[in-house]
């Protein structure tokens, strides 16, 4: 590994002793090339889980709300999707539903006003008749990407306190069974 985070593999054909590099060719066919290109990626997909920590969600809130529902619920985050590292679920253990997601998302797909930047929301179940005194459109949110009658987004930020999301985590978690 880098010093700047990086890793640098080099992979050598073992009967030459020469590096091989139509593995990381894109115009390279044929079934050789094909099967040392995914043993390659399969390598370093192994390396990934078990060499590195997930560790995407590194504010204060984020940080002190994930510490707070493993000590309450026992529960660590769920990161489902490859393709979004940076989106994860908490899921009850009994019923094996969801009651939270962690997600990343630009700010102009929540609609807030100001320049375009990444922020972190918790979505969480709620009543469908609770929902419309939940969501005030700045740190209570229609769900991000959920059923928007059963889901709300809370923009973490700092500005809700940690007791009120625990609250509506218990909701949600209660929701959830």
């Amino acid at each position: 590994m880098n010093t700047n985070g990086s890793l640098n593999t080099t992979l050598t054909d073992t009967t030459t002793s020469e590096v091989y590099v139509l593995h990381l060719t894109f115009q390279a066919h044929g079934q050789f090339v094909g099967q040392v290109a995914q043993a390659y990626q399969d390598v370093l997909y192994n390396i990934e889980q078990h060499c590195y920590d997930n560790d995407v969600f590194q504010s204060t809130p984020e940080r002190k709300l994930i510490a707070q529902i493993k000590a309450v619920y026992g529960d660590d985050l769920e990161f489902l999707w490859p393709k979004f590292p940076q989106n994860a679920v908490w899921r009850r253990s009994d019923t094996h539903k969801w009651y939270g997601a962690l997600l990343t998302v630009t700010s102009d797909k929540l609609a807030l006003p100001g320049a375009t930047h990444v922020v972190t929301v918790l979505d969480l179940r709620a009543r469908p008749e609770d929902l419309s005194m939940l969501i005030d459109g700045q740190h209570y949110l229609p769900g991000y990407h959920m059923n928007k009658k059963h889901w709300y987004s809370i923009l973490l930020d700092d500005v809700v306190p940690l007791a009120t999301i625990m609250d509506d985590v218990k909701v949600s978690y209660m929701l959830a069974k």
